[in-house]
C-alpha cells in the first residue's frame, strides 16, 4: 500500500512540474468489465508492463470474477488474471486515466450522460489503434490533436461484444481484441 501511495505521489509531484513523459494510464470500458475490457486489459500490461492500465463496466457488479470463455479466450494467449474482479466505472477512475478506450457507441453515450468532461481522452479501440501517431510527443499532446470529444462513434469501430456467445465467439473477439492493442501498443 506504501508503494502506491509513494507512486501516486511521485506522478502527482511531475504532473505538477509538467513532466509529459510519465507512462499513461489507460482504462479500457466496456458493459460489463467481465469480457472486452478484461481481455484488452490482460493484453496491453503483456505489451506494455511498464504502462498503468486499468478497465471497467458501464453496466457492471462490482468484484465477480471474468467470465469461463474469457479465461479460455486469454489462455489461448497463454495470459491470464486471476485476481480480476468487475468493477463499476467511477468518476475517479476517468479522473485517474490519460485515455479511455471503449468498444462500442453506448460506452461514448455513457460517458457523455455521466462524465462528459472525459470525453476528450475517450476513443474506441480501432479508432486509436489507427489514428494515433507514433511520435514522441507526450499522449495528451496526440490526443489532442485527434479532437476526440468531437468524433462520433461510427460502424467501424464497434468491437462486438462475445457475451452470450460461444467459445468461438469469445476466441474471435479475443483475436480481434488482440491485433488492436498490438497495434496501439506500437504507438505509444
Amino acid at each position: 500500500m506504501e508503494r502506491k501511495y509513494a507512486q501516486r505521489l511521485l506522478r502527482s509531484s511531475l504532473n505538477q512540474m509538467g513532466n509529459d513523459y510519465l507512462m499513461p494510464n489507460i482504462l479500457f470500458l466496456c458493459t460489463g468489465n467481465a469480457a472486452r475490457s478484461v481481455m484488452a486489459t490482460a493484453m496491453m500490461r503483456s505489451e506494455r508492463p511498464e504502462h498503468n492500465i486499468r478497465g471497467a463496466g458501464t453496466f457492471s457488479i462490482s468484484g465477480l470474477p471474468m467470465s469461463q470463455r474469457t479465461r479460455t479466450a486469454l489462455a489461448k494467449f497463454n495470459l491470464s488474471d486471476p485476481n480480476h474482479k468487475s468493477h463499476q466505472l467511477e468518476e475517479q477512475d476517468c479522473e485517474w486515466a490519460d485515455l479511455i478506450i471503449i468498444f462500442e457507441r453506448e460506452h461514448q453515450e455513457y460517458i457523455s450522460r455521466h462524465h462528459a468532461n472525459s470525453l476528450s481522452k475517450v476513443s474506441s479501440l480501432p479508432r486509436i489503434s489507427r489514428e494515433l501517431e507514433k511520435t514522441n510527443e507526450s499522449l495528451s499532446t496526440r490526443l489532442d490533436k485527434l479532437h476526440l470529444a468531437e468524433k462520433n462513434f461510427e460502424q467501424w469501430e464497434e468491437v462486438i461484444d462475445p457475451a452470450g456467445g460461444d467459445q468461438g465467439i469469445f476466441d474471435s473477439c479475443a483475436q480481434e481484441i488482440n491485433s488492436l492493442v498490438h497495434e496501439l501498443a506500437l504507438r505509444l
